[in-house]
């Protein structure tokens, strides 16, 4: 996907940023302010030896992954939850989930998890005095998972009313949205939803009986997309988007662009937050996790090729060098391709190295980049992965033909055989690996989901004016706010500048310690 030129809008003024009132547990409240700066889910044609395979159509957000993390797996219940009569202990029936009764199991993931999100438990014990999302109507389409539970949670304790979808069809943790069922929360998802289960689900959040949504939180654009084509006045009326993804960005800027962009909208993708720990040091880690969950593989010695060195693509070869891998690079970006050969990386095309490589990993955000006469040129048991957003980057739909078997080893693992007998190893069919395969470390997404919960609040308090009809970036206090909530986990002590030195650097001594244009 190309990314449209419009530029980001200029940031309102720094005097009136962000506000909003936070009380301490038996301390009088005292004011935080951030200042000075459709088609049914198909199944593979059935032939010998060929294993059924469900899969999705979509080639957006509806590129959906299963997480290995759930209690339990979709097949293991036939039944639609759309044709359960399902009720919460308090009789609530407002919600769809795969089984209400496994919420006592999703409670306790949500407690643990909350073990590792304590900036965002800080933040709510800190603001959930003066609520400042009373009023806030949120609807709500991410991942559910356990740790998303806790951010949902927050939110409501915050003062908000939330109703919620999975952006993925197979990203449902399904004890953790029963979980959240049983709290009073709408959650429509369920791991293993059709393409139609998947639209429905979005529209049973938006279109709430007797409920209207003035806030949309979003992670690819799907949600923001629906309201704006099936309920424009409800689009209207919305006060802010916030959206994590850069699928969805790409997608509110190309709305800007276009004219369309009818309500102020917060980048937190490009915040420094989400770019520098949630894409950098996440995929750092998880990309491990999940080429191991899935194949067992050892990676010392072997030839890997990662397309893209973005911030994904760094935390990926770093990863994958540290184990002793040979690392090569794709990158269209001079600038990135520097980067990659300082770091000692051979920057190249993927057709001169595509039939020696072991491993092929994608994280461009883009699509097509690995195509059928790629699939065609690798050596047996090349395993082929995605670490990008969506399913749009390696060409899975080229390799659904007659000519080509499909077998599943084990859950998100299939090996393609070509007719001579030579095979790849694909994961998750093209889609997301880390939450395919593996899961994410929780502490790194306490970082999103705190810069999340304040874009929310910031959008959702700001006077009349402050906002046009735009694309925002997080202000560069609240990027440092959400760094220094999460520095006692390490007992990190930071250093203050005295008077003499912030006025030597021409700083307020409390921030922001860096001007808009600085690259982390």
């Amino acid at each position: 996907m190309s990314t449209p030129d419009a530029a980001v809008a200029d940031e309102p003024e720094a005097s009136n940023r962000f506000t909003f009132m936070a009380s301490v547990s038996k301390t009088p409240k005292k004011q935080i302010q951030f200042a000075d700066d459709m088609q049914e889910f198909s199944k593979f044609p059935t032939k010998t030896g060929r294993r059924s395979l469900s899969r999705s159509i979509s080639q957006s957000s509806t590129d959906s992954y299963s997480s290995v993390a759930s209690y339990t797996d979709s097949s293991d219940d036939e039944m639609s939850p759309r044709d359960k009569q399902q009720t919460t202990s308090k009789g609530s029936s407002d919600f769809c989930v795969k089984n209400i009764k496994q919420a006592e199991f999703g409670r306790r993931e949500i407690e643990i998890a909350e073990q590792e999100m304590t900036a965002l438990i800080s933040l709510r014990k800190r603001a959930q005095g003066e609520k400042p999302l009373a009023g806030a109507k949120i609807v709500g389409c991410t991942h559910i998972t356990a740790q998303t539970g806790v951010l949902i949670e927050t939110l409501c304790a915050l003062g908000a009313q939330c109703r919620w979808s999975a952006c993925n069809i197979y990203s449902t943790q399904n004890e953790v949205a029963a979980a959240l069922a049983e709290s009073d929360v709408a959650v429509f998802a369920w791991k293993g939803e059709s393409e139609n289960d998947f639209w429905w689900s979005i529209d049973r959040c938006v279109n709430g009986d007797g409920w209207q949504p003035n806030m949309i939180l979003d992670d690819g654009g799907d949600l923001t997309h629906w309201v704006y084509k099936k309920y424009p006045n409800v689009y209207k009326n919305i006060r802010g988007i916030v959206e994590e993804s850069v699928t969805g960005v790409h997608r509110l800027y190309q709305l800007s662009k276009a004219g369309k962009l009818c309500v102020p909208a917060m980048n937190v993708n490009d915040s420094v937050t989400k770019q520098k720990f949630d894409n950098l040091y996440c995929c750092r880690e998880s990309i491990l996790d999940g080429l191991k969950r899935s194949t067992d593989v050892m990676f010392g010695g072997k030839q890997v090729i990662v397309c893209g060195y973005g911030e994904v693509g760094k935390g990926c070869c770093a990863a994958l060098k540290a184990l002793g891998a040979i690392v090569h690079v794709t990158e269209i970006d001079p600038i990135c391709a520097l980067q990659a050969c300082m770091e000692g990386f051979r920057v190249v095309k993927l057709n001169e190295v595509i039939r020696q490589v072991d491993v092929v990993i994608t994280c461009t955000g883009n699509k097509n980049v690995v195509m059928r006469e790629h699939l065609d040129r690798m050596k047996n048991g090349c395993i082929v992965c995605n670490m990008g957003h969506s399913n749009t980057e390696i060409d899975v739909t080229s390799l659904r033909t007659p000519e080509l078997t499909w077998e599943r080893i084990r859950s998100q693992v299939d090996h393609v055989i070509w007719p001579d007998g030579k095979r790849i190893v694909l994961l998750a069919e093209g889609r997301l690996l880390n939450l395919s395969c593996s899961t994410i470390p929780t502490f790194v997404l306490s970082i999103t989901a705190t810069t999340e919960a304040l874009a929310l609040i910031e959008l959702y308090n700001a006077p009349e004016g402050r906002y046009k009809q735009d694309v925002y970036l997080l202000p560069k206090k609240m990027d440092e706010y959400v760094a220094s909530l999460h520095l006692p986990s390490f007992d990190a002590h930071l250093t203050e500048l005295t008077d003499d030195q912030a006025k030597y650097l021409g700083l307020n001594k409390n921030g922001p310690f860096k001007p808009n244009y600085y690259r982390y």
